[in-house]
């Protein structure tokens, strides 16, 4: 039996956006979203959720060494905010409060009885 991939989400932010951090370790904190994997809902926000990578010596780097890198967060875990007012955006929002455009008025069938 194959194991099936899981099919990309819609997520309500996307790479370059502002963010703030809802829940979490860095709580409170806002930066841009560096990058977006939809299959796996995470997102990477450039100087926060720094983990320690231990290198191992190799061709490349001949020293080796511990190193900080950005790891992925939940996309739950972060909220789009406006970069100049700093206040929460809410994506679609806009489109529902605006209201509706009227509805057209139903024609009266040609078939009257």
């Amino acid at each position: 039996m194959a194991i099936r991939k899981a099919d990309p989400v819609q997520l309500h932010v996307k790479s370059g956006d502002t963010v703030k951090v809802i829940a979490g370790d860095e709580k409170g904190k806002t930066g841009v979203i560096k990058s977006v994997n939809r299959v796996t809902q995470r997102v990477t926000v450039e100087g926060l959720n720094l983990v320690t990578k231990h290198n191992k010596p190799s061709a490349k780097s001949p020293q080796g060494g511990i190193t900080k890198m950005e790891a992925p967060m939940h996309v739950s875990n972060v909220q789009a905010i406006n970069p100049t007012t700093g206040e929460r955006v809410r994506k679609g929002a806009a489109a529902a409060a605006a209201p509706a455009a009227p509805a057209k008025a139903k024609r009266a069938s040609a078939k009257t009885a």
